[in-house]
């Protein structure tokens, strides 16, 4: 593990400012809460790694004894690629993204969890990582499979469409789309130019533009069912 100059010998990266170690293995939330949530839900003594920027981030052992780090990567795709290119030059190898979708297939039910099977680019920033609009990216299928596992029969593969914003509508012109969020195609796209395994497990908290919105409370149960999962394939 690395983290500041004197905690180990790496640079402090630009946006970052850890003060404990930071994990080999990562679980990513969009949300600061989220990342308190399951840092106070996985790890015996979390330790917050990261304030800067609002960004927060803990750190810890998890009861098996296993590293682990949780990070906030704030809204959107370009944040998330952001701090996801810090983690990497702080020592981070495997990550996870635990976010929430808008439902695009109409069996998609609000509170479902859903394994991304790939992800799509709705356009915007999905170009700066390497991805044209409407191409895939795939998760690293190790990660994505072991999710799948833990998650059994409480949870759904799906395809994922990722746009800068979530306008009405974001799902004209994405073919095969079955849920749209603003954050999986930068995570995937930028784990794979960085060498990081990256996957990602989303809840779907909306149907679509004025449809029914969980609230934060709703959604705890299954953030911290997707975390435990995740937690389990990252620190055996």
């Amino acid at each position: 593990m690395v983290g500041r100059d004197h905690l180990g010998s790496a640079a402090v990266p630009s946006r970052l400012r850890p003060t404990a170690p930071i994990a080999a293995d990562a679980i990513l939330v969009g949300d600061p809460g989220r990342a308190l949530l399951l840092a106070q839900e996985l790890l015996e003594q979390p330790k917050m790694s990261n304030h800067a920027r609002g960004l927060w981030g803990y750190s810890g052992r998890t009861p098996a004894g296993n590293e682990l780090t949780l990070q906030a990567t704030g809204m959107g795709g370009p944040s998330a690629a952001i701090v996801l290119a810090d983690l990497a030059e702080l020592g981070v190898r495997r990550a996870i993204r635990i976010g929430t979708c808008a439902a695009i297939a109409p069996d998609l039910r609000s509170g479902e969890t859903v394994v991304v099977e790939e992800a799509i680019a709705g356009g915007g920033s999905a170009g700066s990582f390497g991805v044209a609009p409407g191409a895939a990216v795939a998760p690293d299928p190790g990660l994505r499979d072991g999710l799948r596992r833990e998650l059994g029969e409480s949870a759904r593969e799906a395809k994922v469409a990722s746009f800068d914003a979530m306008t009405p509508g974001p799902e004209e012109g994405i073919a095969g789309a079955e849920a749209a969020d603003m954050q999986t195609v930068a995570v995937l796209a930028r784990a794979r130019a960085l060498e990081i395994a990256a996957a990602a497990v989303l809840i779907v908290a909306e149907r679509g533009p004025g449809g029914e919105h969980l609230s934060a409370e709703e959604l705890e149960q299954p953030i911290v069912a997707a975390g435990k999962a995740a937690a389990s394939i990252l620190s055996p």
